[in-house]
Order: structure tokens, then C-alpha cells, then sequence
């Protein structure tokens, strides 16, 4: 089994996972779930989110089936305007290959985590693994907890 900081991470508090390796170009949630033969809705992509002004920004993480609701987030956020930065821009901001970005690889790095309310309806999800090819499922309630994350409806 494939590790990095993020497994080690997961082992250090704990928390039961599971790891499926993929092929390491860069896949969308939809070919994710087929290949890994789970339902699409519990396949969820980690959207960055840049805003207007000054501050941090947002790591939205979403079902890979929706998009995020850049008014609607801005709304429960408080923010005049957000913007979603490029591919490239992204994965600046992140230090990460888009296809690989994951809330879990991002901790402590300033980054403001909201996962879409949706999550609400499923014990465990899959998230990227912080790198292409790798992708984790792993329960909800052990994510939000370690991300401290908010949970907001951000998909319309």
C-alpha cells in the first residue's frame, strides 16, 4: 500500500481508512467512481476557491456529481465575490497537482475548509489522497474532525 503524509497522518490519530490506487493522470470524480466501483455521490473533488480581497482561501470540498455555487458560498461566507482560479492557478496556490489537491495534505496551511452539507447523507467518502493516483475513503465524521471543517450547503 502506497503511503504519504497524509496516511501517516490518518495512523497517527487513528482513524481507519482505506486506499485505492489509481492510474496517475489526472481523473474526474465520475471516472474515480467507476473505477473503483462506488457510487459517483460519495466521490468527492476538492474545488480551491480564491476571494476578492485579502484572506485566505477556501478549499471547498464537494461531491464530484456538483458544482460549487460561487454566490451560495460567497453568501455563507460573507464575501462580496469569489473567484475560481484556474487549473494551473490552483495548483500554485496549493502546492499540489490538480487531480491530487486534498483538504487532508492542506492542514495548517491557512486554508479555510468547507465540505458541501451533502456529506451529511453518507457515514464515509472518498477524497483524494493528496496525490494523483491516490485516493482515499474514509469516515465523515473523522474528516471534519480533523480538518475543522465547516459543513454548509455550497452546491446548488
Amino acid at each position: 500500500m502506497k503511503t504519504n503524509n497524509i496516511t501517516r497522518l490518518l495512523d497517527s490519530r487513528g482513524i481507519d481508512y482505506i486506499v485505492y490506487e489509481l492510474p496517475t493522470e489526472k481523473l474526474g470524480a465520475l471516472e474515480t467512481a467507476t473505477l473503483i466501483n462506488v457510487q459517483p455521490e460519495i466521490v468527492y473533488k476538492t474545488i480551491v476557491i480564491s476571494r476578492q480581497g485579502k484572506g485566505k482561501p477556501i478549499l471547498a470540498v464537494v461531491p464530484g456529481i456538483s458544482e460549487v455555487d460561487l454566490k451560495l458560498l460567497a453568501k455563507v461566507l460573507n464575501e462580496k465575490k469569489l473567484i475560481l482560479p484556474t487549473e494551473r492557478e490552483a495548483e500554485k496556490i496549493t502546492g499540489l497537482q490538480a487531480g491530487g489537491i486534498s483538504p487532508l495534505a492542506l492542514i495548517n496551511r491557512g486554508f479555510e475548509i468547507i465540505i458541501d452539507d451533502s456529506v451529511n447523507k453518507h457515514s464515509e467518502i472518498h477524497i483524494s489522497g493528496g496525490q494523483r493516483g491516490m485516493n482515499i475513503r474514509l469516515p465523515v465524521i473523522n474528516l471534519i474532525e480533523i480538518l475543522r471543517a465547516k459543513v454548509l450547503r455550497v452546491c446548488s
